[in-house]
C-alpha cells in the first residue's frame, strides 16, 4: 500500500510558506532556532517515522514529489506532494532524493545519553566534518555502542551531510552535545568508562591494548586535520594506534574509528564469553 497523501490541498512549491519554513533548517541557526531537522530519502525517513513512532521524537511534516510518494510505507503520516523544485530546495544533494521529513532534534543531555551502565562510547571531540561524523555514527551503531558524544566545536549531528551519512542510526542510539569537552570526559568518567584516544602516534597500538579494552570503553577521537591535541590527550587514561601494515600514510577518521570500535566490542564480547559465568560448569549443572 502507498501512504496517505494528501488530497484537499494544491502540490506545494517552494513559495509555500510551509515548504519555506522547512527550507530554514537546512542551516545551522535555523535548526538551533527551530528545534527540528531536516531527514531526506525514504530509508533515513522510515527510520525517523519508527523513531517517532516509539514515542522519541515526531516527525511533524512529511513532503515527497508525486513519483517519490509510492517510496513511502503505508503507516507514514498523510503526504504533502510538493514540486520538484520545492524538494530541491530541501535537499543539500546534488540528484535529489524527493522524499524529505521534518523532525525533532534527537540530541539528549549528556547525562541522558550515558545513563545506566554504558560499555562502548564515542567521543568526537572538534570533528569538523559532516561525512566523517555521521559515518561513525554509523559504525557506532554497527558495533553496538551505547552512545554517541559531540564534544566542544564540532559538527551539527543534524547537519544535511551529517544526517545522510548516519543512514538512519542517529534514530537508534543516543546523541549528546557538549559545548565543554572536559565535561564530556568528566561525564564519561563518572559512567565508569576508561577513556582511550585513537592516535596515529601513541606508543601502543590496539594488539597491545587489547587487555585494557575489555572493560567500559569511551574511545575519544579528534579533529580530521590534526587529530587528538597533546593537551587533550594528557587528559585521557591511554591513547592507542591503529598500527598500519602496509605503506599508506594513515587512515582517515571514520576509518579508524570503525576499526577502534570494533577491536572494541569483539575484546569485550570475548571477555564476556571467557568468564566464569559464562562457562558451562558440570557441577553448576547438578545442583
Amino acid at each position: 500500500m502507498r501512504a496517505v497523501v494528501s488530497q484537499a490541498a494544491p502540490v506545494f512549491t517552494e513559495r509555500t510558506p510551509r515548504v519555506a519554513a522547512a527550507r530554514q533548517l537546512t542551516r545551522r541557526s535555523g535548526r538551533e532556532k527551530a528545534g527540528r531537522f531536516l531527514v531526506e530519502g525514504a530509508q533515513a525517513v522510515r527510520e525517523a517515522l519508527a523513531w517517532a513512532s516509539a514515542g522519541r521524537g515526531a516527525v511533524h511534516e512529511l513532503f515527497a514529489t508525486e513519483s517519490a510518494a509510492a517510496r513511502l510505507p503505508a503507516t507514514a503520516p498523510r503526504v504533502s506532494i510538493v514540486t520538484d523544485r520545492a524538494a530541491a530546495g530541501l535537499s543539500e544533494t546534488v540528484t535529489p532524493q524527493g522524499i524529505v521529513a521534518v523532525c525533532d532534534l534527537v540530541d539528549v543531555p549528556l547525562d541522558v545519553a550515558l545513563a545506566g551502565s554504558p560499555r562502548l562510547v564515542a567521543v568526537l571531540a572538534g570533528v569538523a566534518d559532516p561525512g566523517n561524523a555521521g559515518t561513525v555514527i554509523r559504525v557506532a551503531d554497527a558495533a553496538g555502542a551505547d552512545a554517541v558524544v559531540f564534544a566542544g566545536p564540532t559538527v551539527d549531528p543534524h547537519n544535511g551531510k551529517c544526517v545522510r551519512a548516519s543512514t538512519g542510526s542517529l534514530f537508534h542510539l543516543p546523541l549528546a552535545r557538549a559545548t565543554d569537552v572536559d565535561a564530556a570526559l568528566a561525564a564519561c568518567r563518572a559512567a565508569g568508562l576508561t577513556l582511550v584516544g585513537a592516535d596515529g602516534h601513541a606508543a601502543d597500538d590496539l594488539a597491545a591494548a587489547a587487555g585494557a579494552l575489555a572493560g567500559p570503553t569511551a574511545w575519544v577521537f579528534g579533529s580530521e586535520a590534526h587529530g587528538l591535541s597533546v593537551e587533550l590527550a594528557a587528559k585521557l587514561d591511554r591513547s592507542v594506534r591503529v598500527p598500519i601494515y602496509g605503506a599508506a600514510e594513515s587512515l582517515n577518521l571514520a576509518t579508524a574509528a570503525a576499526v577502534c570500535l570494533y577491536a572494541t566490542t569483539w575484546r569485550q564480547r570475548q571477555s564476556s564469553d571467557d568468564s566464569p559465568e559464562s562457562e558451562y560448569s558440570p557441577d553448576a549443572a547438578i545442583t
